[in-house]
């Protein structure tokens, strides 16, 4: 920060959309791996999911600094598990359908829900916006 008290500049509109991208392809890979090893290494491999899952929501709502920089790669999570968990016509998908497959859906779902809705911190330099303060 500059001696000055300005903010740096605000990224550009572009460089916000390509991040939103970033995160949402982050979210697929999480996802798609997150299946994989929770069904592997159970009941291990379910926590490192979540872990996973947990520190890209987070990352996402840090580097953003937005709702929307979880919901991004909440969403691109939620599409890859959905659609490994779907199935093929032949019978065939990657979840066989237990308890570890259903806690790693709503326990991902459950923590990019309290991403998003933490609050974020004041940032630094600038008033908090509380009364009294």
């Amino acid at each position: 920060m500059s001696g000055s008290g300005t903010w740096p500049a605000r990224p550009s509109k572009a460089a916000r959309i390509a991040a939103y991208i970033g995160l949402a392809v982050l979210g697929v890979a999480v996802g798609t791996a997150g299946s994989l090893v929770q069904a592997a290494w159970f009941p291990m491999g379910l926590l490192l999911a979540l872990l996973g899952a947990a520190a890209l929501f987070y990352g996402g709502l840090r580097a953003t600094g937005t709702q929307l920089g979880v919901v991004t790669p909440a969403a691109g999570w939620v599409a890859a598990v959905l659609l490994l968990s779907a199935g093929r016509p032949e019978g065939d998908g990657v979840f066989a359908g237990g308890l570890g497959e259903i806690v790693f859906l709503f326990g991902g779902a459950v923590l990019a829900v309290m991403c998003a809705t933490m609050t974020r911190l004041p940032q630094p330099g600038r008033p908090s916006g509380r009364l009294g303060k």
